[in-house]
């Protein structure tokens, strides 16, 4: 049997969508077929407004009330390192496969197209990515669980952490609705940051250390800067289409980019205050090391304290480990 040879149109040498399609199928009785898939505003699930709020509320009390709960009836805290190790194992193989999944499609339509049909033309929202984009929306949720684990091992809950995951699903939705051709640059490069990140984590959690974690933040970093420049530059489009179109003769455009200004803004709003919480949170832990309130590494029984970014507060003159019994360990990134 000759090895499969990428080209344009199969990029990894083989068609992975129909294998993904059958096993999907399969798996589900043929209650979800990939290749069938709709988005349908008001019939998929989750797909107006009111449930996803009805989510994202219920996780505010959910992890905010159980903090509460856990700390006012000192609760012991829990360990669930086993399950630690299936939650990331899990994501990481989830994030991977849409990954590849979105690559197959993207390789031959911006090879064909070109990048700007990829982004902006209507024609480039497709139903293979379209059901990829929902399913990466499903994600979001299931990836609220993450901050579970840190209420029952009683860490502490940053704005950045707690904000960012609302903030993530109400994203999602917002481009699903807006119909945004553009949503798989943020969706897979976001993918890729979540397969290291989350690999980090199971390995974090199996007492594994890694001399690249400070990575994983420089790449969310670079993440947002590159998002930034597409929806920006798509967003600028569709403002100059949707109300400037007696000065396109004057003024640079390319052409509309398909999606609803609410969905532009809202992309717009929520990775821009990514960007800046983000590398706020690089210079607190990476670039003050030297501080009064130095951040360090510090291993805590379990292996469990990479996968919460293995950092806690240390005040004092010189900066020194933190006795585990009385650790504050700083909560991971989401």
């Amino acid at each position: 049997m000759p090895f499969p040879v990428p080209t344009w149109d199969t990029p990894f040498g083989i068609q992975l969508w129909p294998i993904f399609n059958d096993l999907v199928s399969n798996a589900t009785g043929n209650k979800f077929i990939p290749s069938k898939f709709e988005f349908i505003a008001g019939k998929t699930p989750m797909s107006t407004f009111p449930p996803v709020a009805a989510m994202i509320a219920t996780y505010y009390i959910v992890i905010f009330g159980g903090n509460f709960v856990f700390k006012k009836f000192q609760v012991k805290p829990l360990v669930l390192n086993g399950l630690f190790q299936i939650h990331n194992i899990g994501l990481t193989t989830l994030s991977l496969t849409l990954l590849v999944l979105m690559v197959e499609q993207l390789v031959p339509m911006i090879h064909q197209h070109g990048l700007f049909y990829a982004i902006c033309a209507s024609d480039a929202w497709t139903q293979e990515l379209v059901c990829l984009y929902y399913l990466n929306y499903i994600t979001k949720f299931l990836e609220f669980i993450d901050t579970v684990f840190l209420v029952v091992k009683q860490k502490k809950l940053t704005f950045l952490h707690t904000y960012h995951h609302g903030a993530t699903a109400l994203l999602c939705y917002t481009q699903l609705i807006g119909f945004t051709s553009i949503s798989w640059v943020p969706i897979s490069l976001n993918l890729g940051v979540h397969v290291v990140m989350y690999w980090y984590y199971f390995l974090a959690a199996r007492g594994i250390r890694v001399w690249w974690k400070e990575w994983v933040t420089r790449f969310q970093i670079i993440q947002f800067v590159l998002d930034l420049g597409f929806v920006y530059f798509g967003t600028y489009q569709k403002f100059v289409f949707t109300y400037l179109k007696d000065y396109l003769t004057v003024i640079p455009y390319c052409g509309d980019c398909a999606g609803t200004m609410l969905a532009a803004y809202s992309g717009c709003g929520i990775l821009s205050s990514y960007l800046v919480l983000f590398i706020a949170f690089y210079i607190d832990v990476y670039k003050r090391k030297s501080s009064k309130k130095s951040k360090i590494v510090k291993s805590v029984k379990g292996g469990v304290a990479a996968q919460v970014n293995e950092y806690v507060y240390v005040t004092g003159r010189e900066s020194t480990p933190v006795p585990e019994n009385n650790a504050t360990v700083r909560t991971r990134k989401a």
